[in-house]
């Protein structure tokens, strides 16, 4: 009796011994992957952008060039990281929760650090705060139902928010601060709006949760 050539048949489903197909396993996305270290890479320049930002007490033109490019830099990270999970199948639950997160502790950064300089008004910052613990709230109080991924609107969001900080922190003049102003009102529009939409899929999901736990 020939056996079958080494390698024969890989990857493709094979029978069992009562006769039924098999279809081999997906291999598991490790956590530590690519897109996740991009995300992780961000959080990590969150405090190195702080520590520029508030060299010379934010006066710097230096710095705050530096500073500017921290945030530019790890703003990117927030679009490789994506494509990356996309393009090569990386997608991960920590990769869904971590990657809004390290969203929001950028642009939580940047605003504070803003306020603290007194060039954005305080209310701003806390009208945003308020809207990026909700939803990070809302992530895990129905967590054990789903994980809600971030949606076009949001990366929107954080897009219109990346360019509103960044108008910011550049040491431009007095003279664009109405740019500034409307920059800032598009993220702030967009920020709410897209807040009351996490509300309602995080309450769809629970719901769909609920029924599903009722109907086993």
């Amino acid at each position: 009796m020939n056996a079958a050539p080494s390698g024969a048949g890989e990857g493709l489903p094979h029978a069992a011994a009562d006769g039924a197909a098999q279809v081999p396993a997906a291999t598991p996305v490790p956590t530590l992957n690519l897109a996740n270290l991009l995300t992780i890479s961000r959080l990590v320049l969150v405090p190195l952008f702080v520590f520029a930002l508030f060299q010379g007490s934010g006066a710097d033109t230096t710095w705050r060039a530096i500073a500017t490019g921290l945030f530019a830099i790890a703003s990117a990270t927030d679009q490789v990281d994506g494509w990356v999970a996309r393009r090569y199948g990386l997608i991960t639950d920590f990769g869904k929760i971590a990657d809004p997160i390290a969203d929001k502790a950028l642009i939580g950064a940047a605003l504070i650090g803003l306020s603290a300089l007194g060039e954005l008004p305080w209310w701003v910052t806390l009208v945003i705060a308020v809207r990026e613990i909700g939803v990070t709230l809302l992530r895990f109080w129905v967590i054990r139902h789903g994980v809600i991924p971030a949606s076009r609107g949001g990366k929107a969001k954080t897009m219109a928010q990346i360019v509103a900080i960044v108008a910011y922190l550049l040491p431009l003049p007095a003279g664009v601060d109405p740019v500034r102003w409307a920059l800032m009102g598009l993220a702030l529009a967009l920020t709410m709006i897209t807040g009351a939409d996490y509300l309602i899929r995080a309450l769809r999901l629970r719901a769909a949760g609920r029924r599903a736990t009722g109907a086993r």
